[in-house]
């Protein structure tokens, strides 16, 4: 979204209040007296299209998840726990992108943990979906996926495709959803992979069909 230097005459009260929302929110003046404009004027802003997928993600997001406050208007953290001994913590972590091309963001997947047991289950479990995942991608026509893991974390590509703004929220739901199952049922039973993996693949691919994420 183009952007251009104006010059405006503001009161000094203006400014001072305009500089603590700004402070608050995590974003800078300029950025905040463009919001606020925007809206008043109906026009779409990046903000408003994120707050817009995070409001449709939030409430349509299932599992167990509890969503922490962020100041920044792309990222938004859902955690959950996972049942295992001690009961560790794993995030989501989905930033989006301010303005979306064949990008829409990117998810990242963390486990806070001291265990290296633990730790090297969490490894093995992405290194599965990681596969798994590019597999049935490639099969849908799509080969620009792009995945990293590194000890404790998974890192994803969030990708467009043709997914409308007023979707994006809902996909995005749904993939985070069938993640966090596929990661809880495979820490209540890591030796069994081989019985439950079927019913997952096939969950997933059911998603394929309505979202390419």
């Amino acid at each position: 979204m183009k952007k251009s230097v104006y010059s405006l005459v503001l009161m000094d009260d203006v400014i001072k209040a305009v500089d603590r929302q700004a402070y608050l929110l995590g974003t800078s003046r300029s950025n905040l007296i463009n919001q606020i404009l925007a809206e008043h004027l109906s026009c779409v802003t990046p903000e408003m299209r994120m707050r817009e997928i995070f409001e449709s993600l939030s409430h349509l997001v299932s599992g167990g998840f509890r969503i922490q406050q962020q100041r920044s208007a792309s990222l938004m953290t859902l955690k959950t726990a996972l049942d295992y001994k001690y009961q560790p913590t794993i995030s989501y972590k989905v930033e989006l992108e301010r303005e979306p091309l064949d990008r829409l963001g990117t998810l990242r997947v963390q486990i806070r943990t001291q265990s290296e047991q633990l730790t090297e289950l969490f490894n093995s479990f992405f290194a599965y979906r990681i596969k798994l995942e590019t597999t049935l991608l490639k099969a849908h026509g799509r080969t620009d996926m792009e995945f990293q893991l590194t000890l404790g974390c998974f890192t994803r590509k969030l990708l467009k495709s043709s997914i409308a703004d007023e979707m994006a929220g809902e996909a995005i739901s749904r993939y985070l959803t069938h993640l966090n199952k596929s990661v809880q049922t495979y820490f209540s039973a890591p030796q069994e992979l081989a019985e439950y993996a079927p019913a997952m693949e096939n969950e997933y691919m059911a998603m394929l069909e309505r979202y390419i994420l």
